[in-house]
């Protein structure tokens, strides 16, 4: 990016923040070519993703599912038949949604875990049993263990019909036999097991567990599914699952049956409850109309006759009537208190009436103390027998009634459907759980690739490094697809015996076409009459090694006598035929005619970095270096020097004055142009020789494919 300062203001090119955004940002068709590049490491999460979608829907045991219908009779529902079908539209609540928290509540479920056994486990153990679904199977019914000691705790197979079960410390404690309970004494404890159903290979470990009663109830309303059939139908459907088909059927089972059976109990309570008060208190009425009886009788036998006249038995007969409209306006408002309050109109209308005819009756009285007293005291006694006579037929009648009702009661809801036992297996979905294990890892790879590239989010057009640092590209060279010379690359030191440089093995690479453009430069750059040209990198790894030794050996090929000399004295890599190299040679252990070695390229000889002894940057100090290269000169027509990395160590430093043209190679992606004039900037002040960028391993990505890529960079250390 570039800053013009005029008049104290400053001038941002927008062109070169464009390109700047534009570098950093990846296309459709860029990412598309990025996948296909990394295909490889994506075709490994793939395969990890099946391995791992296999293992799981193996490891998985299998489950299976039951299911029952239910009915509930919603006939008491007035206000839903009332709003008909606008009920539905305002989405009133429906009588079943009651139904099925009551179905999940654990008044319901706790009876179910306490028939089926539920707080009891016997896991099978055993890996490759497991992998295999050769799992053995205990079903206990009852299982007593310490307090203190209820982990650790084991079952094994003896055979069909007996068991084992031994104790956290290894032992065995009881053997058993299915369907007998079965105890013994451990450490001053009494431990017990009964078994239902016994299967498996003799040998076969099961893990025993205890739970309490409301931990398994409540895991049992957690794997419960319970929903209403369609909208306000009231039809309720019950599935469970379960690893076996018969467990699921029975659970289930005794699930629906618990609920009926307290659906009935819940609506017959009232009337239990009213029958049972109306039998204790019929004793007593019975007693008291024997009583009044009895003293009518008495009465009579002691006075004789008495004649009654018609207005007498009117008057008796209107009080009787009086009394029994009393008798039962009192039951009416003792059922209506129980439902609303005192000052709730229907209890308010009842008491008015009792008033009214309590009123009555007190009227009637008064006239009766004017008759004889002979008929005065019949008319008394025979109105007490005819009000305990009203009372005690009245609670006979409603007890036979309650009697009726408790007997015919049916209750709300009804089975439909019963479960079934379904063999069919339902959990797991092997392919589901293949193809999302796949694609989970497959998205895995597919983040990682584009978090590998973000985190190489460095320059990747030349044209804005030349314009922020102001010296030219001269190659892009993409990343080579000769997959024998990379194999050969990546198996032993990078340029030993036998292995030719890549224009040389592949001159139509597509890389060998970018060296070749980059020889073309060079050649027109360095105008000396014998040019000592350096390569080097900001930092390792970026193929510099791999560019000077192509570069020499296009030199060669153009008839040059060229001459590679590796001048990492530190991690040399150019193969030498020569144990002699470039450290003895400045050290004045050995001569310039010792270390040079012949390739297999044409008028293309080599010098090795040599085993330092001492530091490379000490050996560089001086006139040898200087004067190896005056007299290479008078040998060979070029001179390239495969150096370090200038940001890594100071030997590229002490070099940079002795040549006539350097290179630099980048690595497509991984410098920021903030690095690349940190380095630029240190060049300048020790050299002004002409200098040139070189960008490897470029990503050509796209419609027409891509490049593939090797590492060019590799490292021996010396002894």
């Amino acid at each position: 990016m570039k800053e013009n300062q005029s008049n104290g203001t400053t001038t941002i090119s927008l062109a070169a923040l464009q390109d700047t955004r534009n570098s950093n940002a990846i296309t459709l068709v860029e990412a598309l070519g990025l996948l296909w590049k990394k295909r490889l490491l994506l075709l490994v999460f793939i395969v990890v993703g099946a391995v791992v979608g296999v293992f799981m829907g193996n490891w998985i045991r299998p489950m299976y599912s039951s299911d029952a219908l239910l009915k509930l009779d919603v006939k008491g529902n007035k206000a839903g038949k009332a709003m008909g079908e606008m009920g539905m539209l305002l989405d009133m609540a429906s009588p079943a949604d009651a139904e099925i928290e009551m179905i999940k509540s654990r008044m319901v479920l706790s009876y179910v875990v306490d028939e089926e056994g539920l707080c009891f486990s016997a896991i099978p153990v055993g890996f490759m049993d497991r992998i295999r679904h050769r799992e053995g199977r205990m079903d206990v019914a009852n299982l007593v263990l310490p307090l203190e000691r209820r982990g650790g705790w084991t079952a094994r197979i003896v055979n069909d019909t007996l068991y084992e079960m031994i104790s956290p410390d290894g032992d065995v404690v009881l053997q058993g036999t299915v369907g007998i309970e079965a105890s013994a004494l451990f450490e001053g404890d009494t431990v017990s097991m009964m078994v239902d159903k016994l299967k498996g290979k003799p040998g076969q470990k099961f893990k025993l567990g205890v739970t309490t009663p409301l931990n398994a109830a409540r895991r049992l309303a957690a794997q419960l599914r319970v929903s209403e059939r369609g909208k306000q139908t009231g039809v309720i459907g019950v599935s469970y699952s379960h690893r076996y088909p018969d467990r699921a059927q029975s659970i289930l089972n005794s699930v629906a049956n618990v609920y009926l059976r307290q659906n009935i109990e819940m609506r017959s309570a009232e009337a239990e409850k009213t029958l049972q008060f109306l039998e204790n208190q019929l004793p007593g009425v019975k007693a008291k109309l024997d009583s009044s009886e009895k003293k009518l009788a008495d009465y009579r036998h002691r006075i004789g006759s008495v004649d009654m006249s018609g207005e007498t038995q009117a008057m008796l007969k209107k009080e009787q009537d009086l009394n029994m409209q009393i008798l039962n306006l009192e039951q009416k408002r003792q059922e209506a208190t129980r439902l609303f309050k005192a000052e709730h109109p229907t209890v308010q209308t009842i008491t008015k009436q009792l008033a009214k005819l309590r009123g009555e009756l007190s009227k009637l009285k008064s006239s009766a103390k004017k008759m004889p007293l002979t008929q005065q005291e019949v008319l008394t006694l025979q109105e007490e027998v005819s009000l305990n006579n009203a009372q005690y037929t009245s609670m006979l009648n409603n007890i036979q009634q309650l009697r009726v009702i408790r007997a015919g009661e049916v209750g709300t809801v009804r089975v439909v459907d019963y479960a079934v036992e379904d063999t069919e297996q339902t959990k797991p979905k092997k392919s589901r759980i293949l193809i999302c294990s796949v694609a989970a890892f497959f998205m895995m790879g597919v983040l990682l690739v584009f978090l590998i590239r973000l985190l190489k989010n460095g320059v990747r057009n030349a044209l804005e490094i030349e314009r922020e640092t102001g010296i030219s590209v001269y190659a892009k060279i993409p990343e080579s697809r000769n997959k024998e010379l990379r194999r050969a690359y990546r198996n032993g030191p990078m340029y030993r015996k036998g292995t030719l440089p890549l224009v040389c093995h592949s001159p139509e690479d597509p890389a060998s076409e970018a060296l070749r453009s980059l020889f073309t430069s060079v050649e027109f750059s360095a105008t000396a009459e014998h040019p000592v040209i350096m390569v080097a990198g900001l930092v390792a790894g970026v193929g510099k090694s791999f560019v000077s030794r192509n570069l020499a050996a296009l030199f060669a090929i153009s008839g040059k006598k060229v001459l590679l000399v590796d001048a990492d004295m530190r991690r040399g890599v150019v193969y030498s035929k020569h144990k002699q190299g470039l450290a003895e040679i400045l050290a004045g252990k050995a001569s310039l005619d010792e270390a040079v070695s012949l390739t297999d390229v044409e008028n293309m000889s080599v010098i090795g970095a040599g085993s330092a002894k001492m530091a490379p940057t000490d050996l560089l100090h001086g006139e040898r270096f200087p004067e190896l290269l005056k007299l290479a000169k008078e040998k060979f027509d070029v001179i390239i020097l495969d150096t370090p990395p200038i940001n890594l160590v100071a030997d590229t430093e002490l070099i940079l004055p002795q040549v006539d043209l350097s290179l630099y190679v980048l690595h497509y992606g991984r410098h920021t142009a903030d690095q690349i004039n940190e380095a630029m900037g240190k060049v300048d002040r020790l050299s002004e020789a002409p200098k040139a960028f070189v960008i490897n391993h470029c990503e050509r990505e796209g419609v027409h494919g891509y490049y593939g890529g090797y590492g060019y960079y590799s490292y021996r250390k010396k002894s």
